[in-house]
């Protein structure tokens, strides 16, 4: 077994085609395609299906993408041990977030202390959050739905309420507040499916027996305050990501505990990555006050 074919196989997997890992890899489709076929033939096993013209990883290619994710872990620590000083001076944070607003200080004096540094910064829901630091697509994760089992290090930041917003002259956009019943009677414009905050206010209403109105369904936070300032219907974020506008009035929720809350998150097996690992400390220091 050779280790291009494992990196072969490891970098199909990760990225989703053989086309997006030789692009990745700097090599020939081709090239890919051979080194996997080989590895697949020398050991009598079927790493990845076509289905749909998409490529599928197949029961025991998982099993061995979460050996190699592991291989290529330690490998790039031993890299970081081997050239610390530079590791330290240059180098890439990918950073996948349901919102920036959580981790801005976090990322200020990161950037102070480590301005060498690369820092990509995407957006997405707390599943999508999950999804990419478990592929090792991310190093670090924000989101609003917690994990609670063993494979993640979470450090929680804050809590804030669930507030609805309309457009300013309309008869919501005139309210202060409103009951949770009387929400679900509104057109509301929610998030898609594996938002934390439409989960959150999904539970409180299943719980008291009511029954949403969702009039559309926009993906992501902008395109929901887009469509709600052009009188679309009522939007649902968490206060702390509520930016202030004279358009837009903000609608607490009256009798309910709905709440958010935010944590910065990584993979356990990936925190003695220097970069990842002094993150993690900066948002713990936020977090207990001593930032």
């Amino acid at each position: 077994m050779r280790y291009v074919q494992l990196r072969a196989f490891h970098y199909v997997a990760i990225h989703g085609g053989f086309s997006r890992a030789a692009k990745a890899l700097h090599v020939t489709q081709p090239a890919i395609s051979d080194q996997v076929r080989r590895l697949e033939a020398e050991y009598d096993i079927k790493l990845f299906e076509r289905r749909n013209k998409q490529i599928v990883v197949t029961t025991d290619g998982l099993a061995l993408l979460d050996i190699t994710h592991r291989m290529f872990e330690i490998e790039q620590r031993a890299l970081e041990l081997l050239s610390e000083s530079r590791a330290t001076r240059t180098g890439t944070l990918r950073i996948v977030a349901d919102s920036a607003h959580h981790m801005t200080q976090v990322l200020a004096r990161f950037r102070q202390e480590f301005p060498g540094v690369f820092i990509s910064v995407r957006s997405g829901n707390s599943g999508q959050v999950i999804e990419q630091l478990d592929r090792y697509e991310a190093d670090i994760g924000v989101l609003g739905n917690l994990p609670t089992d063993n494979k993640h290090d979470v450090i929680t930041l804050d809590s804030t309420p669930i507030i609805a917003f309309a457009p300013v002259g309309t008869a919501q956009g005139m309210r202060k507040s409103v009951s949770l019943k009387e929400l679900c009677t509104w057109p509301l414009v929610m998030r898609e499916q594996g938002s934390r905050t439409r989960a959150k206010l999904e539970e409180a209403v299943n719980a008291a027996g009511y029954l949403l109105s969702i009039s559309i369904e926009a993906e992501g936070r902008e395109a929901v305050r887009q469509i709600v300032a052009a009188g679309g219907g009522v939007g649902i974020v968490s206060e702390a990501e509520f930016t202030s506008s004279p358009e837009l009035q903000k609608i607490r929720i009256r009798n309910v505990n709905l709440t958010m809350e935010e944590a910065i998150v990584c993979l356990r097996e990936r925190r003695e990555n220097k970069l990842i690992s002094r993150f993690m400390q900066l948002a713990r220091e936020m977090a207990q006050g001593d930032g």
